[in-house]
């Protein structure tokens, strides 16, 4: 009688467990909608197609299992906040943010929905999380700590070109959502390299490239480095334009085959 009573039970926890599968299965699975915003212009193509795979990777095919919803303000930075209420109202599961403004504005805005963030910057410096290790509340993601590599980018740049004195450094006037200490990051290692460094600082929403450049052939700038940032990011092409037309100083190469002569 015992084994007759676990058989039971045994067939009736299969049927049950057969009868669960099937309601599972005859539910329509929900479909993840996330966000994704950004501060300045539309993500690049290269970027994007990044994106799709990692998630692809993930088994996540946009349009089949997940659904992203793209925001960006076109230049125009007072837009973001709105465009993150936008994504709060839809109710989406997950917030990507791209650059402080954007990520600042989406945790001005929820306290509940993740915000995946992604930053050049320190998020603990400017304040977006409470350390790396714990970052608290809702915000987690990726830090390049970019600013860190500031002295090292002067080194390779010395390094192939020895003879360069002086370094102009193009740069995204800072604002009051924080921007980190961008010029001063190059300064250490810019006295230690006894290389002078030259302010480039260009306005946003749009840069005044041709003025930073003439400012820099004016100061008899020996190279250029630009700090990345989302203003610039739209206008690499013209930057890499500028300093090939520019005559030396700014061409490193040129300059070296002229002192060759």
């Amino acid at each position: 009688m015992i084994r007759k009573g676990i058989a039971v039970i045994i067939v009736v926890t299969l049927a049950l467990a057969s009868v669960v599968r099937l309601a599972e299965a005859k539910q329509p699975k929900k479909i993840s909608r996330n966000g994704l915003v950004t501060s300045f212009g539309a993500p690049s193509e290269a970027n994007i197609n990044a994106f799709r795979q990692g998630l692809r990777d993930l088994s996540y095919i946009e349009g089949k299992n997940i659904l992203i919803e793209y925001r960006q303000p076109e230049g125009k930075v007072g837009l973001v906040s709105d465009l993150v209420a936008e994504l709060v109202q839809l109710k989406v599961d997950v917030l990507v943010a791209t650059d402080p403004t954007a990520i600042r504005a989406a945790k001005q805005a929820t306290k509940t929905i993740p915000i995946v963030m992604l930053t050049n910057q320190d998020p603990v410096a400017t304040g977006l999380v409470d350390s790396l290790a714990h970052p608290g509340g809702n915000v987690t993601g990726i830090t390049r700590l970019a600013r860190e590599l500031s002295g090292k980018r002067l080194e390779l740049l010395k390094e192939i070109a020895p003879r360069i004195s002086r370094v102009g450094v193009l740069w995204v006037q800072p604002t009051a959502l924080g921007q980190g200490p961008v010029f001063e990051s190059y300064e250490a290692a810019a006295h230690a390299l006894k290389i002078q460094l030259q302010s480039l600082q260009v306005s946003r929403p749009n840069p005044d490239l041709d003025g930073a450049f003439q400012s820099a052939t004016t100061g008899r700038a020996s190279a250029l480095v630009m700090v990345t940032h989302a203003v610039l990011t739209p206008h690499v092409k013209k930057i890499a334009a500028l300093a090939i037309k520019k005559p030396a100083p700014l061409n490193v190469r040129g300059q070296s085959k002229r002192r060759g002569r």
